[in-house]
C-alpha cells in the first residue's frame, strides 16, 4: 500500500503537533483505542470518529497508547468534553488468549502484527489511566468489550462472575451495541453540562445509579447470581429478552450495597438511508501512514476490497454474541450505496478486479426476518430459524442476488466473492433455492464454500440453536448436484466446533465417524470459547440451558476438551493416543484397529504399516 508524506493530513490528529497544525487549542474528545488507527468503516473507531467529526466535534486519536503510566494519555492535553475508550473490534482477552487460555503471540490489528501492544482488559486499564491523568473527566466506554460486559458476567479467564465493566472502569457512561446514534446523543449531553434528567432518554447506554429508577425491570443482583447459578441463568435470559429496540424495557441490576447499573433500551435500528450515510463518510480506507515502517496493519488486507452490506442477525446462534451486541433486527444498506462503493473500489490503485466479500454477520440476510418485527420487535419466546423456520419468516434472496448481478457487471470488476457466512438453512427455506445456489456456484464462490454446520449431533445442535443435521445434508446434496451440473469442481468446507455445552464424548465420536465417512479431514477446529455475552457461556458456567432451565452436560476439563478436539482431527497421528483414551472412556474400543470402520490403530503400532482407507484419500480441506 503506497502512501506519501502528506497522507497523514487526511486522518484525524494522532499527535499534539497534528492538532496544533489544525489550529486546535484542545480536542473535544480524545479517543483511546486498543488497536492501530485504521480509517476504514470495518473498524468501529473509524465510524465513531468520523460521525463525531461530521457533527462538528474535534476528535484526536490515541491508538495503542502506552498504558504502563498515565503520561501517554496526556498527549493532547485535557479534552474539552471527555475521553472515549474502546478495546477495538476484538475483545482484548479473546485477542490475547486461545480457548485453552494460552497466550497468542501476534495481533493482526496491531502494526506489523505484533502482539502485546494493548493490555488485558483494555477498556478498564485505559479508563483507569485516564482517571489518573485527569480526575473527574468524563469517560465514555464502548465497543465489543464494554458492550458484552455491561452486566455482571461470567469471566472465563478468571473463572468467576465479575461485576459490570462500569464498576471496574469507573466510566461515566457505557455505550452498548452499534453506537452511531447514541454517540451523538451522549456528546450533546456532555456539551450541555450532563443534565441528569436527560440520561433516561438516551437509548443504547448504561450508567451507574445510587437507586433504581422508577418503573425499571430488576435483574437478579450481583450477589444473587454469584450465589445461585439458576439466578445467573434467569438473569441472562432476561437480558436477552429485553435486548430488543422495539419492545425492550429499561433494566437495572444491583452491583453492591450502594450502586446499580441501569441499561436504557437499545438504540433504534438505522434505516437504509442512515446506514448509507454512515458508509458515505470520507474514510481514507487505509491505516495511518505512521505504521508503514512497522510493516503496516495486517487486518486491513482482509477488508480493503470488501463491502459491508448488513448488520444484525436473526440467526441467533447460542454461542454468538451478535444477538446481544448488534441485535436480531437486520439492517441493510441500499443497493445504490453498495454499487457506489463497488465502483469506488475499482478506482483504487491496487485493485485487481476482485471484490473479496459483500456481506456482514450473515451475507444472505438483507431484511428483517418478518413484517411484524419493526412494529412489535423480535419474538421473545422463539427464534426465527430454529428449531424450524418460523411461518412468518420472509425468505427472499431477490435483493441479495440483484445487487450481486449489478456489481459483477461494473467495468473493472472481474469477480465478486461471498466470504461472509451464508445461512444454508435460510437458503433451503427458499422455494427458489436451486436458483440461489446455482448463481452462487457459477459466479460468487472461489473453489470452496465455507458454511457453519458446527456439529452433526442433533442434541448438540439444539444447544447451539442450529438446524438439525438433515438440513445441512440436504444443502450439501444440492451444492454437489449444482456443481456437477455446471461442470465445476468446488468443495464445501464445514466450520466445526468441539466441546460445546451439551457435547458428550459420544457426540464427538459420532462427529469423527461422520467426517471419516465423508472423507473430510479438518485441519482447523474451533474449540468452544466461553466469551462474555452468549447463551452458550451461560450454559458452560451454570450447566443449565437458560432457555429451558434444564441441566445439560458440559465438557469442563482441558483433558476432555483436548480429546473431543482430537477426535475431530482423527487422521493426525499426533492425536491417536488421546483418541484411544477417549474411545476407551466411552466404550468404543471397537473403533481401535485396522478395519474400514476404525478411527485409529492399536497402541504401539507403527503408522506406516496401517492399510490405507479409501475413504481417507479425498481432498484435504481446511
Amino acid at each position: 500500500m503506497q502512501k506519501n508524506a502528506s497522507a497523514g493530513d487526511r486522518f484525524l490528529p494522532v499527535t499534539k503537533e497534528d492538532m496544533v497544525r489544525r489550529g486546535w487549542d484542545a480536542p473535544d474528545f480524545v479517543y483511546a483505542v486498543g488497536e492501530a488507527y485504521v480509517d476504514h468503516p470495518s473498524f468501529g473507531h473509524a465510524i465513531i470518529s468520523r460521525i463525531l467529526t461530521e457533527a462538528g466535534y474535534k476528535v484526536a486519536m490515541l491508538c495503542l497508547p502506552d498504558w504502563h503510566t498515565c503520561e501517554d494519555f496526556k498527549r493532547f492535553g485535557r479534552p474539552r468534553l471527555g475521553y472515549l475508550v474502546t478495546a477495538g473490534v476484538i475483545d482484548s482477552m479473546v485477542n490475547h488468549y486461545t480457548a485453552a487460555k494460552r497466550r497468542r503471540h501476534d495481533d493482526v490489528y496491531a502494526p506489523g502484527g505484533k502482539g502485546g501492544m494493548r493490555p488485558d482488559r483494555a477498556v478498564t486499564v485505559y479508563s483507569n489511566r485516564i482517571h489518573e491523568a485527569y480526575p473527574g473527566l468524563p469517560v465514555l466506554i464502548g465497543g465489543v468489550e464494554a458492550s458484552l460486559r455491561r452486566f455482571s458476567h461470567y469471566d472465563y479467564w478468571d473463572d468467576k462472575v465479575r461485576r459490570s465493566v462500569l464498576v471496574d472502569s469507573a466510566a461515566t457512561l457505557l455505550m452498548y451495541g452499534m453506537g452511531e446514534k447514541s454517540i451523538l446523543e451522549c456528546a450533546a449531553w456532555l456539551r450541555d453540562g450532563m443534565p441528569p434528567e436527560r440520561l433516561h432518554g438516551i437509548r443504547g447506554i448504561c450508567y451507574m445509579a445510587k437507586q433504581p429508577p422508577e418503573g425499571v425491570k430488576m435483574l437478579p443482583s450481583h450477589a444473587e447470581i454469584t450465589a445461585d447459578k439458576k439466578a445467573y441463568a434467569r438473569s441472562v435470559m432476561m437480558e436477552y429478552d429485553e435486548a430488543d429496540p422495539i419492545r425492550g424495557q429499561t433494566l437495572c441490576q444491583q452491583q453492591d450495597t450502594q450502586r446499580y447499573v441501569v441499561q436504557n433500551p437499545p438504540s433504534l435500528p438505522l434505516a437504509s438511508e442512515e446506514l448509507d450515510a454512515v458508509y458515505a463518510l470520507p474514510y481514507t480506507r487505509e491505516y495511518h501512514p505512521m505504521y508503514e515502517k512497522m510493516g503496516g496493519v495486517p487486518a486491513v488486507s482482509e477488508v480493503r476490497f470488501s463491502i459491508s452490506a448488513v448488520r444484525g442477525c436473526f440467526g441467533a446462534c447460542a454461542f454468538c454474541a451478535l444477538t446481544f451486541h448488534q441485535g436480531r433486527i437486520v439492517q441493510s444498506r441500499s443497493e445504490q450505496s453498495l454499487l457506489d462503493e463497488a465502483k469506488m473500489l475499482t478506482t483504487l490503485p491496487d485493485f485487481k478486479g476482485y471484490i473479496h466479500d459483500v456481506g456482514g454477520p450473515t451475507a444472505n440476510f438483507r431484511q428483517p426476518s418478518c413484517r411484524k418485527q419493526m412494529k412489535h420487535g423480535c419474538c421473545p419466546n422463539r427464534q426465527c430459524l430454529f428449531p424450524q423456520p418460523c411461518p412468518n419468516l420472509q425468505v427472499d434472496h431477490t435483493a441479495f442476488l440483484s445487487t450481486l448481478r449489478k456489481m459483477r457487471r461494473i467495468p473493472g470488476v472481474k469477480k465478486v466473492f461471498i466470504r461472509s457466512g451464508l445461512r444454508f438453512d435460510y437458503i433451503m427455506a427458499d422455494p427458489k433455492r436451486e436458483q440461489v445456489v446455482s448463481e452462487l456456484c457459477r459466479y460468487h464462490i472461489s473453489g470452496q464454500l465455507k458454511v457453519a454446520p458446527e456439529h452433526i449431533s442433533d442434541g448438540v445442535l439444539a444447544m447451539m440453536g442450529k438446524p438439525c443435521n438433515a438440513v445441512y445434508e440436504q444443502f450439501g446434496g444440492l451444492y454437489q448436484r449444482t456443481n456437477e451440473k455446471l461442470g465445476m469442481k468446488q468443495y464445501l468446507v464445514p466450520y466445526l466446533m468441539s466441546s460445546h455445552p451439551g457435547s458428550t464424548m459420544r457426540d464427538a465420536v459420532q462427529l469423527a465417524l461422520y467426517l471419516k465417512k465423508k472423507g473430510v479431514q479438518p485441519e482447523q477446529v474451533q474449540d468452544f470459547y466461553p466469551t462474555p455475552g452468549t447463551l452458550s457461556t451461560c450454559m458452560y458456567y451454570t450447566g443449565i440451558d437458560p432457555r429451558t432451565m434444564k441441566p445439560i452436560y458440559v465438557p469442563r476439563t482441558q483433558k476432555e476438551k483436548d480429546m473431543q478436539r482430537a477426535l475431530l482431527q482423527w487422521k493426525n497421528p499426533k492425536n491417536h493416543a488421546l483418541i484411544r483414551e477417549a474411545l476407551r472412556q466411552c466404550g468404543r474400543e471397537d473403533l481401535i484397529g485396522y478395519g474400514s470402520g476404525c478411527l485409529v490403530p492399536p497402541a504401539g503400532e507403527r503408522e506406516k504399516t496401517r492399510r490405507p482407507d479409501p475413504a481417507c484419500r479425498k481432498k484435504r480441506i481446511r
